[in-house]
């Protein structure tokens, strides 16, 4: 298989970027979108140029680093995959494939396709935790939890962090991201008495870090690799507007 690949290429976030072409061949259709593009680094360290940087750790669809847009999709053209995960069988033989990085202003660009996603440790920082003591680990079936909250707080909890729902989101919002944050805790016991408050602080958090509103659009649960449905916004609205009539925990 052969592609031209239209690059975005940037030194770093005050310099000016633009899209670069290539051309990769010898492409085989069980190669991974990444290893594509190994390919194509190993020929321009080879002609003695600056290869394309990108993120990536794991290459097994969990760590959430390899985010980029794939022709104007966060991750591409397959649903519930990440890029890492995306195989070259999804494009056609000779296609013209756009990459580019995350598109929003919390996230700026480090170089080329990496982008800063700092912000999104910021609002973990701000309440994606537990602080009540507990004394030792209690047995894994000791506090007894509803199924259907177990299932629901595990879905969540599957957010890998990757940022596509905020460079899907026409408005750059991380509304999804948060919300699985909240919920995931924010469902089952140990997560109770800072629930409220943790929602709110959240919530502030993303607000301050510049990201945008929700509308819901619904493009961010369209494009998560993890398949998180929109209705984890709903429950992170609700605790949000309880919190909101609440006195706050000392």
């Amino acid at each position: 298989m052969r592609f031209t690949l239209r690059i975005w290429r940037q030194d770093d976030e005050s310099a000016e970027g633009g899209l670069r072409e290539y051309t990769v061949d010898d492409v085989t259709p069980d190669m991974s979108f990444l290893e594509m593009l190994d390919v194509l680094n190993e020929r321009l360290i080879a002609e003695g140029e600056e290869p394309v940087a990108f993120d990536h750790d794991c290459r097994e669809g969990i760590c959430g680093m390899c985010g980029m847009m794939i022709n104007g999709v966060a991750h591409g053209p397959s649903r519930a995959t990440t890029t890492c995960q995306l195989h070259m069988r999804a494009f056609a033989d000779g296609e013209t494939i756009t990459v580019e990085p995350w598109r929003a202003r919390p996230f700026p660009v480090v170089r080329d396709l990496v982008v800063d996603r700092s912000a999104f440790d910021r609002i973990i920082e701000a309440g994606g935790y537990i602080s009540t003591p507990t004394g030792s680990a209690p047995d894994a079936h000791a506090v007894p939890v509803p199924k259907a909250d177990a299932d629901t707080a595990f879905e969540a909890a599957a957010c890998i962090g990757c940022g596509a729902c905020v460079a899907a989101c026409p408005n750059g919002s991380a509304m999804l991201f948060t919300a699985a944050k909240t919920t995931h805790l924010s469902l089952l016991p140990q997560g109770q008495p800072e629930r409220h408050d943790r929602a709110l602080d959240m919530v502030a958090t993303h607000d301050d870090l510049g990201f945008g509103g929700c509308t819901n659009s619904g493009e961010c649960t369209a494009v998560c690799p993890k398949g998180i449905p929109l209705e984890t916004i709903g429950r992170l609205n609700r605790d949000v507007l309880r919190a909101a009539t609440r006195p706050r925990r000392d």
